[in-house]
């Protein structure tokens, strides 16, 4: 066999058929947008829908220019320049079926931390209109206290003293924007992609409480002209495998270094309210509503928090992936009881949302064998995840008297989970967490004082003082950590032996 072919726009027509290629003129594509924060989701979901529309009609001024701003985005930076941006989209259906499609609606990609200027100067010009995120929950610089920007973060006193050597993300939004306005020019939309209820309106929090830092008449501008749509974004998008790199070597004597691999279902719902202009996304399946409020809060709580609750009760059992976790009856049923008994009754009403047949679906899809989220990914970054998927629901079913103990015990077991960093059967977990360090101290404590994790504030504020949640908590406490087997505990809960 030929060796394989390093994918690049010159060989795209040489691609065999079964392989979607862009048919539009890419030298002819304009930077619309620019997108903080490349990594597999945004190129399984904001890339794929304007991919589409690049592909369908006429829509050449919405390219999109990737930023990184961090060293360990340095690797992105150079497979895509490698591959003049283009990559491969792995579509896997649960039934085996493989869609291969090579998406080239990025165009460029800039390093900021290299050249901060030359990327404030892209997002400050006239052809862009929208700067989108995916920077992840931890990316908001979110005090957990108050809820405000955090202040105390060295690289956010380092933006203002230096407005034109920022760091953050916020510092190099505050820097663009400031130049628009000075240029006469309108603002440009910020669209948070991150799973993050209300993104827009937090994106919007940080951002001026930055800016109110710097400029407080700028600060003003942001809050009146700038728009920031909340939506709702869905696409289940696992960690590229050597073996998704050797499928297209070996399928279609192609080589990809990077390609992306997600399932079918996908879901983007937005806020329509733009500062300068959008694309025509609607054609290509995304939904614009007047409030995305309803869909993101199912979503997060459902979804999301369904991720959380297999990825660390399935991590302590031993199990890899989602799908092995939802292949076994009880967690399948211990996951659909915590949807029914808790996540559901807090929900709002969902138009045209049927909550049985959506529940129904994610399980069918976290139990998709060819996508294999690996839960090591599920857990990733945890201390920020369950304080938006997990805890609200939590808070809301203590105040209106509802069911907590299911996911009182998947709090106990990421106890156990951070203190252990190893399964039931002594082996190691590839935990990976900004506050693993005081997590596990936290954790650690627990034989002194069982509250001392649920006391960690920044992730759980003051929940250990409900003395509902502290004595179901602590009796979970109690029996994980005498017997580790998640399984047993798990069906004494759903028999209402404990914890109600």
């Amino acid at each position: 066999m030929n060796p394989p072919l390093p994918l690049s726009e010159k060989i795209l027509s040489r691609l065999p058929s079964e392989i979607v290629r862009p048919t539009y003129d890419r030298s002819r594509v304009k930077t619309g947008i620019v997108h903080v924060g490349v990594g597999g989701f945004h190129r399984s979901h904001e890339a794929f829908y304007t991919d589409r529309l690049l592909q369908s009609e006429n829509a050449s001024e919405w390219g999109i220019c990737g930023v990184g701003l961090r060293d360990a985005d340095r690797k992105m930076a150079t497979l895509l320049k490698q591959q003049d941006y283009l990559y491969t989209l792995l579509v896997k259906d649960s039934d085996g079926n493989i869609e291969s499609r090579v998406i080239g609606s990025i165009v460029d990609y800039m390093m900021g931390c290299d050249d901060p200027a030359a990327v404030i100067d892209r997002m400050a010009h006239p052809e862009t209109k929208i700067v989108s995120l995916t920077i992840t929950e931890g990316g908001y610089n979110v005090d957990a206290e108050t809820g405000e920007f955090d202040t105390s973060n060295p690289d956010a006193q380092h933006d203002v003293r230096n407005p034109s050597q920022p760091r953050l993300v916020f510092g190099f939004l505050t820097a663009a924007l400031q130049k628009r306005r000075k240029s006469g020019l309108p603002p440009f939309t910020i669209q948070s992609c991150d799973n993050i209820q209300h993104n827009g309106d937090l994106t919007r929090k940080m951002l001026v409480g930055f800016a109110r830092l710097q400029d407080e008449e700028l600060a003003g501008w942001i809050e009146r002209d700038v728009s920031f749509p909340n939506a709702m974004v869905d696409r289940i998008t696992p960690v590229t495998t050597e073996a998704d790199i050797e499928y297209l070597r070996s399928q279609y004597n192609l080589r990809d270094d990077w390609p992306v691999v997600c399932e079918p279902f996908c879901q983007w719902v937005v806020e329509d309210c733009f500062s300068n202009g959008r694309p025509n996304w609607q054609d290509v399946g995304v939904q614009f509503v007047p409030d995305v409020s309803p869909y993101e809060k199912m979503k997060l709580r459902l979804l999301n928090a369904g991720h959380s609750v297999l990825g660390i009760l399935g991590s302590v059992f031993g199990y890899q992936t989602i799908d092995e976790c939802v292949g076994d009856d009880l967690f399948r049923s211990y996951l659909r009881q915590f949807f029914d008994r808790e996540a559901t009754p807090v929900l709002d009403d969902v138009e045209g949302i049927d909550l049985d047949e959506y529940k129904a679906t994610l399980i069918q899809r976290f139990g998709n064998p060819n996508i294999r989220d690996h839960l090591a990914r599920i857990c990733l970054e945890s201390s920020s995840k369950l304080p938006v998927f997990l805890i609200p629901t939590i808070r809301e079913n203590l105040a209106r008297g509802g069911s907590i103990q299911y996911a009182a015990f998947v709090v106990a077991t990421w106890c156990y989970y951070s203190d252990k960093q190893a399964d039931r059967h002594g082996q190691q977990l590839d935990v990976k967490d900004a506050f693993k360090s005081e997590l596990h101290r936290a954790a650690t404590a627990t034989s002194e004082n069982r509250l001392s994790f649920l006391k960690f504030k920044p992730v759980f504020g003051d929940l250990a003082e409900n003395e509902r949640f502290a004595k179901t908590y602590t009796e979970m406490i109690d029996r994980v950590y005498r017997t580790p087997d998640v399984t047993k505990h798990m069906r004494a809960i759903m028999a209402n032996e404990i914890g109600s």
